[in-house]
């Protein structure tokens, strides 16, 4: 298993622009959503079905700033490369979120909804190397700390 210092990135230009425009889309859509729980949803005088639906979220009193929040400091984090693959994975819930809301739901943002799935599936191939560790299996080395001692991992 490489070291964190060997760990590549796979197509790393493209990563780079993805990574940045998706960090640039997560914090501009985690501060609407920060708006959105302190001054309440835009919807007209006859919401239609995302609007009920938005209305209800409203209503029940959900964690909506939280997730404003949370989604700004993932899109933050995602502005530093050595962090990156963590923001990647702290994103995964906004992604299962887009999955399911926008094609059985919200239908006319699909527009949005589709790269933000797609960017977020190319950041999981580009930082593969980086997640592998958390799908290896146990390791059979041994590590020796400072006074000499080993270790079984």
């Amino acid at each position: 298993m490489p070291s964190p210092e060997n760990r590549s990135v796979r197509l790393p230009h493209l990563a780079s622009v993805v990574r940045i425009l998706f960090a640039l889309f997560l914090v501009g859509t985690g501060i609407m959503t920060l708006g959105f729980a302190t001054r309440g949803y835009p919807v007209g005088e006859t919401p239609d079905e995302v609007g009920q639906f938005m209305i209800a979220i409203e209503k029940t009193g959900t964690l909506i700033f939280w997730v404003g929040l949370f989604k700004t400091v993932c899109g933050g984090l995602m502005f530093f490369p050595r962090i990156a693959p963590l923001a990647v994975l702290m994103s995964l819930p906004f992604g299962f979120d887009i999955l399911l809301y926008v094609p059985l739901f919200a239908h006319k943002y699909l527009v949005i909804g589709l790269p933000d799935f797609v960017a977020r599936t190319l950041l999981i191939y580009c930082y593969f190397d980086w997640y592998r560790p958390i799908f290896a299996g146990p390791t059979t080395s041994s590590l020796q700390d400072s006074s000499g001692v080993e270790h079984v991992l």
